[in-house]
């Protein structure tokens, strides 16, 4: 099985949000919602700030505690590419997926009373297209593929500051990070 992540060049990204924004439209989600988010950090004092942002959606992992905590079995990895996804019709709304996911990629979707999460698009994947939020991308700071793949044409780790240690739930991402981000 092949495994599709994505790749983050943080030293590129403007922090424009298009992704976020083309995700949000892409899943006629609610106002206030999104899938994907640019999370911004900031900190040090004068005459040293610093600040970074990552954009984070679902990252796919090889061992999703999402999946694994979710008791209606509504969540589930595809075999053929690894893709985390969330069947509504099976969803109780529990919330134990929102909790379980250290980079808090499932949703609480209170007008549905259920939850939701990026799929990586997988209906614009099955068609052979990418995810909105890549196509999106005008600096093409956000990239997605076979995550070997990606690991071979790109540096990077997944282990940055602000997020969760790596080895929880081996996320599909690949982060190029400036200087501030380094842990």
């Amino acid at each position: 099985m092949a495994q599709l992540g994505f790749y983050y060049d943080m030293t590129v990204c403007t922090t424009c949000k298009t992704c976020q924004i083309a995700c949000s439209d892409k899943n006629n989600l609610e106002a206030g919602t999104t899938f994907r988010k640019v999370h911004n950090f900031e900190g040090g004092k004068f005459p040293k700030p610093w600040a970074y942002h990552i954009s984070m959606g679902c990252n796919h992992c090889s061992d999703p505690k999402c999946v694994k905590n979710c008791p209606s079995g509504a969540l589930s990895k595809r075999e053929k590419d690894g893709v985390v996804t969330h069947d509504k019709e099976k969803c109780i709304g529990c919330k134990l997926c929102t909790w379980s996911c250290p980079y808090g990629a499932p949703k609480y979707l209170e007008k549905q009373g259920k939850a939701g999460k990026c799929n990586m698009c997988a209906d614009l994947l099955d068609m052979g297209e990418e995810p909105a939020c890549v196509t999106a991308c005008q600096m093409r700071a956000l990239q997605f593929g076979d995550i070997e793949e990606l690991r071979k044409n790109h540096k990077g780790t997944a282990d940055v500051k602000g997020l969760p240690d790596s080895g929880i739930t081996n996320p599909s991402l690949i982060i190029n990070p400036n200087k501030e981000a380094v842990k």
